[in-house]
């Protein structure tokens, strides 16, 4: 098939497009041609990569024609952050595509009321985010419910993998957390630290894509939380962490007042924004329809961008692990 991947050089197309060239697509990677993909694989040699800005075609109204031209049978969405957007999109290739795959946000769900988390127990979200996230997916759901076009939304948690930081044991990407566990020094943690994260490896959230194209009548209207087996908390992730560096994490616990005033505003921000959610979420409905096996816990996943952040030069410290 020809699959369109907008947004084929980020976080999940380094790991995605790749698996879709050996799995015998053709396949084409659409991206504002600033960044080359994390990781290097022969497979580029195969894709046809395509500069495009979104963002500003969206505002000309002139992306959804400029998928359509490139006539795909499946197009997979990994860069719409506004319910117009998407509709554009669907509206234009309604009738001219098999497959349109939405990339969400695990962000689509607010804050925990009972764990795990399932598609069906999910709490409405909050934050602009988010809401635009859920509005989407229940958009695409009421386009293939009403006969248009066949949908899919997989919810992705922290993404994390090699070529980037991981959001840290403190829920920001702060890259003094690191040098702070591997030195041994005092760590601020707000309250008592069991607020979790739902962390998910790059190359697993590429996994699911692949599978929702090889199953599109399974995940047609469908929704679907792709996180790691395995969540951690704030305290349990800071320990995991120190043990990295041959340490045994010192742990402060703080006000939130007080753990904020430690960091710059965005920092904080982003602490409060992956913390009050305090999200897990099962990933049963991924297993049973679209057969997801993930090969990384969420400890694995953030070990593996952790080491190479050391071996850039991001962190000092050097690992024992």
């Amino acid at each position: 098939m020809r699959v369109i991947v907008i947004g084929g050089s980020g976080h999940i197309g380094t790991f995605l497009v790749p698996r879709l060239v050996r799995a015998g697509h053709d396949v084409v990677s659409i991206s504002r041609g600033t960044r080359t993909p994390y990781a290097e694989s022969p497979e580029w040699a195969q894709v046809e990569v395509v500069t495009a800005d979104r963002e500003q075609e969206d505002r000309d109204g002139t992306f959804a024609d400029r998928i359509a031209a490139l006539h795909p049978d499946v197009v997979i969405d990994l860069l719409c952050f506004t319910l117009d957007s998407a509709t554009a999109l669907v509206q234009r290739l309604r009738g001219e595509i098999g497959h349109y795959v939405f990339c969400g946000s695990i962000w689509s769900a607010g804050p925990s009321r009972s764990l795990p988390i399932t598609e069906e127990t999910a709490t409405p979200p909050f934050g602009e985010y988010g809401i635009q996230k859920h509005r989407i997916a229940r958009m695409l759901r009421e386009e293939t419910a009403s006969g248009g076009l066949l949908t899919t939304s997989l919810h992705p948690g922290h993404i994390s993998g090699p070529g980037w930081a991981p959001i840290g044991p403190t829920g920001n990407l702060d890259p003094a957390v690191w040098t702070t566990l591997a030195s041994g020094a005092p760590l601020a943690i707000p309250g008592l630290g069991a607020e979790t994260m739902a962390h998910v490896h790059a190359d697993d959230v590429a996994q699911a894509f692949e599978l929702a194209v090889d199953h599109p009548l399974s995940a047609a209207g469908e929704a679907f939380f792709i996180v790691a087996p395995t969540a951690l908390n704030v305290r349990g992730y800071a320990e995991l962490a120190a043990s990295w560096f041959g340490r045994t994490a010192s742990l402060e616990s703080v006000t939130w007042e007080e753990f904020r005033a430690g960091l710059s505003a965005r920092d904080g921000e982003t602490s409060w924004e992956h913390l009050v959610r305090s999200q897990v979420f099962s990933i049963d409905k991924a297993r049973d329809v679209l057969g997801y096996a993930p090969r990384y816990t969420a400890e694995e996943t953030v070990l593996e961008a952790v080491r190479w952040l050391v071996e850039a030069g991001e962190v000092d410290g050097g690992m024992v692990v």
